[in-house]
């Protein structure tokens, strides 16, 4: 597939080119003959719909009702069911295998497993830039799928043969915890870090193009596009939902019974499986067409505003805003985007003088639409950015609150219920919550704010964060409690031993928020994103929410290395000792309430500030600007 950089037309007597400096000064800066498709409204605002789907050979798709739709997004759904069900089923397993069976300490094996689920999503950014740019949102998880599943036989393969592994031998608990254990080899460690980035790396191309793939599967005419998307995000996220539980119940099982080869098996022959039905839907599917790299977009509005930064707008060799004409874009895969009136610094680029001449370099020179991609995503920053917090939380609650697990009694009667499924229940939380959200949340909400699906994307995102500052200031409460009662009941320095009079199902309260929290910001933002996204930037879009769950794994080390370091005292004990009950957990706790207190502040003020993309009318589309 052939892609070609953005390049100025080379007739620009094409554009237009009378204008006065007076009309400039007295009128916001405007484009001269920009010709947009027409974008439709969507809940009272504008929505930018992308181009015509093709496929997988990029000729048009003759008749849309034999591809796309809820069938085609179905296999879509499987397949990131088995990645997120690979995906939890390491983050919760690999901490526990590194300091069973390579014989780490617990806390490196923690900010182990952490960097890697951190470098996992922040490197989606890679994943959505090679899908924009040159693969296609398909090919892209074609190959990277094929990656992901590599690494799990790798892992799958470390885990079953001896060689892989330390010695296991006189190696009982008492050892493990003094360090006494045969630690694992240099050439041991590096084949698992190995394999194991190679699974991160497989998930990084994955995630940020199969939401958006999935959405490219519903017509963008239909009346019920809107509709059709909301609910698509929302199932999709229920997928990932499945993909969690299943890690947190059905692999433990396995795990506690058949061992840890096994284990990390069965998520192998789960992305194999769902690997095999996303190549089968493959004459289901609807594609879009890589509008070549947008970073190269991008560094050319950037250049481009640098050297004309001295140009003025009233100058007299000022002829306009350059655009093509017509009514297709420069920018492969993308309809025109009208001017806007902010970040007023970037339109140095497109700001067309005399002297560029009849072969104006795309260095130098470039459309409107162009450099309104990078106002767009300039403009979207700060609401991911605002979601951080969330994954950082969550990334605390992975650690955190199963060490809390290991001191309270989990029996349900004469069940018990193994520590490290305790994770399970954020996922039926959010189970739940979906099953419920249009038959009660939507109907309720709707009567509150008027808007027909209940709430806006930016609406349900700060829904999500409001709700992750109670869940972990219930968290700090809770905490408090149990590790008075330990100190109370002599178990201060038995961190290992259940109390059997104080349950570990007062945790679910915190899963559950925590859980209520996720469903509402994450799919929210994941609609959002794409809805907002530049026509041929939507992979980009998306993986801007899986980076923001990337930094927040990197921020929870961070933050840990921290307070670590500033509460040690002289015996060496800090807020996050190993032992939790001489530690301080619920300090820790309202730290993140503070932290979330003032995260939701500030989306508060950037979710005020945002311009939404602009509505581009049927009288626009034959008005010439003046």
């Amino acid at each position: 597939m052939v892609v070609s950089e953005i390049k100025s037309p080379l007739n620009v007597s094409e554009t237009p080119g009378g204008c006065s400096s007076s009309s400039v000064h007295r009128k916001e800066l405007s484009v001269f003959f920009i010709e947009s498709d027409n974008r439709r409204l969507a809940l009272g605002r504008g929505y930018t719909g992308g181009t015509t789907p093709v496929n997988i050979h990029g000729k048009p798709i003759a008749n849309l009702s034999k591809t796309g739709g809820w069938i085609a997004a179905l296999f879509i759904f499987g397949n990131e069911m088995a990645e997120r069900m690979a995906y939890f089923g390491l983050s919760v397993n690999m901490v526990a295998f590194m300091f069973y069976v390579m014989h780490r300490p617990f806390e490196s094996s923690s900010n182990a497993v952490n960097n890697f689920l951190g470098i996992s999503q922040a490197s989606s950014v890679l994943g959505g830039f090679l899908a924009d740019a040159y693969l296609g949102r398909y090919w892209t998880i074609a190959i990277f799928t094929t990656m992901y599943l590599l690494g799990l036989i790798g892992i799958t393969l470390g885990a079953s043969l001896k060689m892989f592994v330390p010695d296991q031998g006189n190696c009982d608990q008492l050892s493990l915890l003094l360090g006494n254990c045969q630690p694992a080899k240099s050439w041991q460690m590096l084949y698992l870090y190995t394999v194991l980035y190679i699974t991160g790396f497989g998930a990084a191309g994955i995630r940020p193009c199969v939401s958006s793939f999935g959405a490219d599967q519903f017509d963008e005419k239909s009346k019920e596009y809107k509709t059709h998307l909301d609910r698509f995000f929302n199932f999709f996220y229920l997928s990932v939902t499945l993909g969690a539980i299943i890690a947190f119940t059905l692999v433990v099982y396995v795990q506690m019974e058949h061992g840890w080869g096994m284990a990390f098996g069965t998520l192998a022959i789960a992305m194999a499986i769902s690997n095999a039905l996303f190549f089968a839907g493959t004459p289901l599917y609807r594609h879009r067409l890589p509008g070549g790299s947008p970073l190269t977009r991008v560094a050319q509005v950037l250049v481009a505003a640098f050297r004309k930064r001295g140009a003025a707008f009233t100058s007299s060799e000022f002829i306009g805003l350059y655009e093509v004409p017509g009514l297709k874009s420069a920018v492969n895969g993308s309809r025109k985007i009208p001017h806007t009136g902010d970040f007023r610094w970037l339109d140095k680029a497109a700001l067309q003088l005399k002297e560029d001449g009849l072969e104006p370099s795309p260095w130098k020179l470039c459309t409107v639409t162009q450099v309104e991609e990078v106002k767009i995503l300039i403009r979207l920053i700060p609401i991911p950015a605002c979601t951080i917090m969330l994954s950082l939380v969550l990334t605390e609650y992975l650690t955190l609150s199963v060490q809390q697990a290991y001191t309270l009694n989990t029996h349900i009667q004469h069940l018990k219920l193994p520590v490290t499924c305790m994770p399970v229940f954020p996922g039926l939380s959010i189970f739940l919550i979906l099953s419920l959200y249009y038959s009660v949340f939507v109907p309720i909400t709707r009567r509150i704010t008027g808007n027909p699906h209940g709430a806006s994307q930016l609406q349900r995102v700060g829904i999500g964060l409001a709700v992750s500052i109670i869940s972990v200031a219930w968290a700090g409460l809770f905490e408090n409690y149990r590790r008075h009662y330990a100190i109370q009941h002599g178990f201060q320095f038995n961190f290992l031993t259940q109390m059997p009079d104080l349950t570990a199902y007062w945790l679910l309260i915190q899963y559950c928020l925590i859980g209520i929290a996720e469903v509402f910001c994450i799919v929210g933002l994941l609609e959002f994103l794409y809805e907002e996204a530049p026509d041929a930037m939507k992979s980009i879009g998306s993986a801007y929410a899986a980076l923001a769950g990337g930094l927040g794994c990197f921020a929870a080390t961070i933050l840990n290395n921290i307070v670590k370091a500033a509460t040690r005292n002289s015996d060496g004990n800090s807020w996050l000792s190993q032992n939790i009950n001489t530690g301080r957990f619920d300090c820790l706790y309202w730290l993140l309430t503070l932290l979330s207190l003032l995260n939701f502040c500030v989306f508060l003020w950037s979710a005020h500030r945002y311009k939404y993309r602009a509505v581009e009318t049927e009288e626009d589309k034959s008005r010439t600007y003046l």
